[in-house]
């Protein structure tokens, strides 16, 4: 029986499906394995429909045989693909390697709802990168915003209460705002298909509710996104959640939400909407700039590393939209290929964090002076991954830097201003990865803080490493994941026309 036409709701299925059964698990050890083999089997179906799309073949869906626009449906083009890639493999790393900093973090008994949770999280994710219909986009959400929060508030610091308080009430009023602007467009157009919006909304004669429709939507997944300046849930989310939950959700949760905004605005909006398009940039630009250059300047004198690379993580968020406001298939290349080159950067960055919290309980970068002498494997994973972060050549991360730069030169005017932003920030970043550097290699351990005799667990060191090759490899041969984030630039553009 060829599967093929079926992984589309095999993706969602299988981790939806699989989630509660690992309640059941409670011997030690079973619950981890449960979920490393749904989330190894939802990256391989991941994995398989991006070479397929890669070869050109697009993926539709009907579930239960009802055709959209009235029954559910489930696509997967250029962009979904580079989305459910960076989903499931952020997951797949994460479990995989993250059962040693998981066992010291969270106790035995609550690890079965743990992996649970997280695997539900998955599913919300890869589910709103699937869904073609707007209420189901918010279903999804609302799926992974709930484990995600149990996730970040399931470890032991107790600090991750109140963040995981004001990440809830953040995310509500994003959510709230996004279906807000849904049951206009709703209104105006009598479908939640994206595809059958598109077509209905150019027959709407009173733009007005849609222009409020638009608002509502971009704001609501803006602040889902942290974009600047909706980002003030984002820095303590990540500190204080658990060591691998950080790994997971700054590897793909912002780029999920940034994904359904640009799909809405792009696929809805732009073509039907006079002007939408100049709107969008001068809403947009500022944003980006803004978020690029004052989260850059917080990191750089922040002291805790997981805050800090937490207040970087805002910054590269206004690399991506800024990218997005270009409005041209230079620009939307750039975006679409630095959320797939950010996620590995920032996903080994954290992976290498972990594995030096199992020998340090204090991550504040005085407390991790000298820490590449006892663990240099470790340190050296964590400098390849923040050199991709800086945009260093032979990185992954330079090629979508070098690419946005490129998209910002033809921009008339702005190019001057643009192009210095850039590289101003790309200064910005150096020098905040430099201080962890100059850390780790050059200070004088604390006398006070016991000295590591190992390296991190293999697992996570493993893994790190991983992460930190495929950083060079994609900076070396960037071709797979450009010729995806191509195709998606023009998917997007086309829907402008």
């Amino acid at each position: 029986m060829d599967l093929t036409p079926h992984l589309p709701v095999l993706q969602v299925v299988v981790p939806l499906l699989s989630s509660p059964l690992l309640l059941l698990l409670r011997p030690r050890g079973l619950a981890w394995a449960g979920a490393a083999a749904v989330a190894l089997l939802s990256f391989a179906i991941a994995l398989n429909m991006a070479l397929a799309v890669a070869a050109g073949i697009q993926f539709s869906y009907a579930v239960g045989g009802w055709e959209p626009p009235y029954g559910i449906a489930l696509s997967v083009d250029a962009f979904s693909a580079l989305i459910l890639l960076i989903v499931t493999g952020a997951g797949a790393i994460a479990i995989l390697a993250g059962k040693p900093s998981v066992d010291r973090e969270i106790d035995a008994e609550r690890q079965p709802l743990f992996y649970s949770a997280w695997i539900l999280a998955m599913a919300g994710l890869t589910g709103i990168a699937l869904s073609a219909d707007a209420f189901n986009i918010f279903v999804f959400m609302e799926i992974s915003s709930l484990a995600s929060y149990v996730l970040i508030a399931g470890g032991p610091d107790r600090r991750a209460l109140p963040a995981v308080f004001k990440y809830l009430i953040m995310g509500t009023i994003g959510a709230t705002f996004y279906l807000i602007g849904v049951g206009l467009v709703y209104m105006m157009t009598g479908t939640l298909n994206l595809a059958d919006m598109e077509a209905r909304i150019g027959g709407v004669t009173d733009i007005n509710p849609l222009l409020v429709a638009a608002g509502f939507i971009t704001i609501g997944l803006a602040l889902k996104a942290a974009v600047f300046p909706l980002h003030v849930w984002l820095p303590n989310a990540y500190t204080h959640a658990p060591h691998m939950i950080t790994v997971f959700l700054a590897a793909c949760a912002t780029k999920v939400a940034i994904y359904v905004l640009l799909r809405f605005d792009f696929f809805v909006f732009q073509a039907n909407l006079d002007r939408h398009d100049v709107q969008f940039s001068l809403f947009l630009m500022p944003l980006a700039l803004l978020g690029i250059l004052v989260a850059s300047a917080v990191a750089m004198f922040e002291g805790h590393i997981k805050r800090l690379l937490a207040m970087s993580s805002v910054a590269q968020i206004g690399y991506i939209m800024l990218g997005a406001s270009f409005i041209t298939e230079a620009g939307l290349t750039a975006s679409a290929l630095h959320m797939f080159n950010h996620a590995l950067a920032k996903g080994g960055l954290f992976l290498a964090i972990a594995g030096l919290a199992c020998h340090y309980g204090d991550l504040r970068l005085a407390r991790l002076a000298g820490a590449a002498r006892s663990m240099p494997w470790t340190a050296a994973a964590l400098v390849v991954c923040g050199f991709s972060l800086v945009g260093i050549p032979g990185t992954a991360g330079f090629v979508s830097k070098w690419l946005l730069l490129d998209a910002a030169l033809d921009e008339g005017r702005f190019a001057a201003v643009l192009v210095g932003v850039i590289l101003v920030s790309s200064l910005m970043a150096l020098a905040y990865v430099w201080r962890i550097v100059e850390t780790l290699y050059f200070k004088p351990a604390a006398q006070d803080v016991a000295t590591p005799t190992g390296e991190a667990p293999l697992p996570l060191l493993l893994a790190a490493w991983l992460a930190a090759i495929a950083n060079i490899g994609f900076g070396l041969f960037p071709q797979f994941p450009l010729e995806l984030c191509s195709a998606a630039a023009e998917l997007l553009l086309g829907h402008t026309l």
